[in-house]
């Protein structure tokens, strides 16, 4: 290849990437951490709250079946030895089909409250992109990544929004989906 085609090739791939690198310098980022504004919004502290209080509930009725349950095996033991053969192995038998029916009932209990938090957090989820999505658009931002799902080692605070976010969002409710978010607004 001579000189003159080698520096043709040259400029070419040069030319072909200064816009990569002016675009590259361009590039406005920020990070979000999601789970910390989930849980410091208002509308999250309150499913929260919510959720806490039907799994107290949940808990506190399979306590009391528990020791029910408890009370019934103490019982069966203080009394066994005054029971037939066959009327001791049909109690325990009966006693073990109802913790394995509480069991159960537990596992239940737990499929039920991912469930519940899922529709619980869900809109909220849908509302805390939309104030992360204005944000980024009235910065110019080019990309918002997720602290910890990004695979995100280290960055600087002041790439943060997760405060901004949080402020944002109890600011806007009750106001417009699409109300504008003040430039000037101060960042806590």
């Amino acid at each position: 290849m001579s000189l003159r085609s080698t520096l043709s090739v040259l400029a070419i791939a040069l030319s072909l990437s200064v816009p990569a690198l002016a675009s590259a310098a361009d590039l406005k980022v920020a990070y979000v951490d999601f789970q910390r504004v989930l849980l410091d919004v208002d509308d999250g502290k309150a499913a929260k709250v919510r959720l806490q209080k039907w799994l107290e509930s949940r808990q506190k009725e399979i306590d009391a079946e528990q020791e029910s349950l408890r009370k019934e095996k103490e019982t069966l033991d203080k009394q066994a030895s005054a029971m037939s053969e066959e009327t001791r192995i049909q109690k325990a038998t009966d006693l073990q089909k109802k913790v394995y029916e509480l069991a159960q009932k537990w596992e239940k209990s737990r499929s039920e409250a991912a469930e519940k938090e899922r529709k619980e957090m869900e809109p909220i989820i849908g509302k805390i992109d939309d104030v992360i999505r204005r944000i980024a658009e009235r910065d110019g931002l080019s990309m918002v990544f997720e602290k910890r799902d990004s695979g995100l080692v280290f960055a600087l605070d002041q790439y943060d929004l997760t405060t901004e976010v949080i402020r944002t969002y109890n600011n806007s409710k009750g106001k417009a989906k699409d109300a504008p978010v003040a430039k000037d607004a101060p960042k806590k």
